[in-house]
């Protein structure tokens, strides 16, 4: 059994999730419920970033601590994910011990290695970053990620010899070509690898910031965020193997959104280099949700709640618009009225409709259960055209969920089931069901029977995005995990995929 193992990034806790964060996690869940579907031991990790000046100011602003603040926050995320249906292996807390120890041993290493050292340093700092910035990387005078004003910071702080790994990092890009995905995010990194690499500031001094993993070597100083946040993905999976006894990092993917490619494709991976742990197989970046050409953001007034659309629509048509609209890699425009027309599009029309035209005919015509077709109508040329696209599709899955292509995946599938609609126009089985003629008695059960395994088919491939509407429309059709062999008794019928019907 081949193994699979996906991060998705440690959410900070300063605020509840919102439709970033959801893609992010829902995206991972996905990836991760195909692989089980291909025979995969397949598990992901996730959780929350809770050190750091933002929350340190954001606790002492509501007269709390520290802690008590990042309890409370932890459990948005924690309480979202299952209504979202994202079934992880491990939720991960930066605050927790052993993540602690982790880190204290890792930079331990790191210093008697030589790897770090201090020096007084001075420079634009940002504090909704909470990293430092040059003066050439300012945008307008401000931090060029989230545009907030900077302060000029001097003070001692320690040092890893990031730029060491340099040209290192560069061969292992080099050398491999889909380390980074898609491939346009792997040539930002190399642009930006092209200018001399500084070295990497590992602490904040205690007398600025102590909320925070105190260095092991110097108690005065608390280690960077987003040095104690990277190491999440090991810390967390290190007392735990896949099946067959394999360790389960180094992550099969690495999920992260692409405003943090450069600490996740630079900073992380010199580190692991230098603590000489296995890169992870595969980085993907993911692009923005946009409203009116901007990335959402709450601030702006353009946020979008995740769980609005769960409680008005359901949990797996908001999975499904998700994972269908973005092209990973690329940015995408959530619009109201474009999750309409999609869900009554894919879902409504060509799913849902199909699903109940067959379920109904089956009912009427053979009692509930799936007919068995004689052996002389299974060879039609319209029924192996038609369970062609049942086997692309699958096939397309199995050979793109390694990319996770999988807005493509999913509109192959949708491909198979528009092919049924139209091979059900054609063959027309109310009519065959009218006649008292046995050839068409025999072309009404290869058509229906051609149908159900047609639908049995696209619905086990879109269990991962929809997983409790895929298992209706299974047991729909009587629930069958392997092809189906006739005399299968169908479940009850019910609309998976009403019509959302909105006045103007």
């Amino acid at each position: 059994m081949p193994n699979f193992y996906a991060t998705t990034p440690i959410y900070y806790v300063n605020d509840k999730p919102h439709i970033g964060h959801a893609y992010t996690t829902v995206l991972a869940d996905v990836l991760t419920r195909y692989h089980k579907l291909f025979g995969y031991d397949a598990f992901f990790m996730t959780g929350v970033d809770e050190h750091g000046q933002k929350v340190q100011k954001a606790a002492a602003a509501r007269g709390i601590s520290p802690q008590e603040h990042v309890d409370e926050y932890s459990e948005h995320f924690r309480n979202l994910w299952p209504k979202l249906n994202i079934d992880y292996g491990y939720f991960i807390r930066t605050t927790d011990d052993y993540h602690k120890k982790f880190v204290r041993d890792s930079l331990q290493f790191l210093f008697d290695k030589g790897e770090i050292y201090s020096k007084e340093y001075e420079g634009w700092y940002s504090v909704g970053e909470e990293r430092f910035f040059e003066e050439s990387e300012l945008v307008d005078g401000k931090d060029p990620i989230s545009g907030r004003p900077v302060e000029w910071l001097s003070e001692k702080n320690y040092f890893f010899k990031m730029s060491s790994y340099q040209q290192k990092l560069i061969d292992h890009i080099n050398a491999n070509p889909n380390w980074i995905l898609p491939d346009f995010r792997k040539n930002e990194v190399l642009g930006f690898l092209k200018k001399p690499l500084n070295d990497l500031c590992i602490s904040r001094p205690k007398s600025r910031l102590s909320w925070g993993i105190p260095l092991p070597f110097d108690e005065d100083f608390v280690t960077y965020v987003w040095v104690d946040a990277l190491e999440n993905y090991i810390s967390g999976v290190q007392d735990k193997k896949h099946k067959d006894g394999t360790p389960l990092w180094p992550a099969d993917f690495h999920i992260i959104g692409k405003d943090i490619l450069t600490t996740h494709c630079i900073y992380w991976p010199t580190i692991i280099m230098a603590m000489g742990w296995e890169l992870p197989k595969h980085i993907l970046a993911h692009g923005w949700w946009m409203i009116d050409g901007s990335k959402m953001s709450k601030t702006s007034g353009t946020g979008v709640n995740p769980m609005d659309y769960v409680e008005t629509y359901g949990v797996d048509v908001f999975r499904y618009f998700l994972i269908r609209e973005m092209v990973v890699g690329l940015d995408s425009t959530f619009g109201h009225d474009s999750f309409v027309r999609r869900i009554n599009s894919d879902l409504a029309n060509d799913l849902g409709n199909g699903l109940n035209r067959i379920h109904k005919l089956i009912l009427t015509n053979f009692g509930g259960k799936i007919p068995v077709p004689p052996a002389s109508a299974q060879s039609g040329e319209q029924e192996k055209e038609l369970l062609g696209y049942s086997e692309k599709a699958t096939q397309f899955a199995k050979e793109n969920m390694g990319e996770a292509k999988l807005s493509l995946v999913v509109e192959e599938i949708l491909n198979s089931v528009r092919a049924l609609n139209r091979y059900l126009e054609m063959t027309a089985p109310w009519k065959l069901a009218k006649s008292t003629e046995q050839k068409d008695k025999d072309k009404l059960a290869t058509v229906l029977y051609t149908g159900a395994e047609v639908l049995r088919v696209a619905l086990a491939l879109l269990s991962p995005v929809m997983p409790q509407k895929a298992e209706k429309g299974r047991l729909m059709l009587g629930a069958s995990d392997s092809v189906l062999k006739g005399g299968e008794t169908l479940g009850e019928g019910e609309a998976l995929f009403p019509r959302i019907m909105e006045e103007k």
